[in-house]
Formats: C-alpha cells, structure tokens, sequence
C-alpha cells in the first residue's frame, strides 16, 4: 500500500485558494507548515505548492484556473483538515500570536486527544491536535 513505508505519505488534502499567496503565508507563519515547493505561473498564480507538517502535506493552488481540478472544485465550501502536533498549547500560542482566528481553544477530549480548531482566511477549518490513530499496513 502506498505511504506505508519510505516517509510518503498517502493522502494529501488539496485546497484552492482566491489568493493562494496569502493562504501560503498563513499557514506558514501563523499554523507551523514548511513551505516545501511553490510553482508560480507567468500571471503570478500558485500553480501547485506543497506544504508539510510532520510526516503529512497538503497542496495549495490558485483559484481561476480553469483546468480540470479548479473547474470541478468550482462552488465546494470550505474543507476541514486534521493535523497531528506534538504540542498542542504551543501550536495553538503561535497561532494567536499570528492573529489565526481560532474558533476553539486547546481542550482535552474524551477519547483522550488535545487539540483545537483555527480558521483561514477563505473559511476552511484546522484542527491541531494529539489524536493519531495507528494504521495497520
């Protein structure tokens, strides 16, 4: 099965962006990815950018595109997106401190995980938390 083994994970949560620039920069900055490839078009776009955190990534894209994957997210809300941080409180502190708009606080939970709930700047949902469940291969 692929992202078993070899650091690669399997899934990568994809989302477009109006100004992918400034999600780039959010999430670096305010939410602690590493920013790991950025593809510019000629018009300025985000062709394609990879961020990651931990042993996991997303991919970013601009919006306005018109290609296959842009024209079939046309009119999709926002997604939410799960993310395993080894410090929670810490994670959540920079987060403030870069103005993240955090809709709940660090709160332990009853099948045993910290996390908390931020949001972006075009609506989509982060979850940072402790939960992380085994996968079996």
């Amino acid at each position: 099965m692929a992202g078993t083994n070899g650091g690669r994970p399997s899934i990568y949560p994809t989302l477009l962006y109006a100004d992918a620039k400034t999600a780039i920069r959010q999430l670096t900055e305010a939410l602690g990815f590493t920013e790991l490839s950025v593809y510019e078009g000629e018009d300025g776009s985000v062709l394609h950018a990879e961020l990651v955190q931990g042993n996991g990534g997303v991919m970013i894209g601009s919006k306005g595109r018109d290609g296959v994957f842009d024209t079939a997210m046309k009119g999709a809300g926002p997604c939410g997106v799960y993310v395993v941080v080894d410090d929670v409180d810490a994670h959540h502190r920079r987060a403030v401190d870069h103005g993240a708009e955090i809709l709940m606080p660090p709160t332990d939970q009853d099948y045993g995980s910290r996390d908390y709930m931020a949001r972006d700047a075009e609506g989509n949902i982060w979850s940072f938390g402790t939960y992380a469940p085994e996968i079996e291969a």
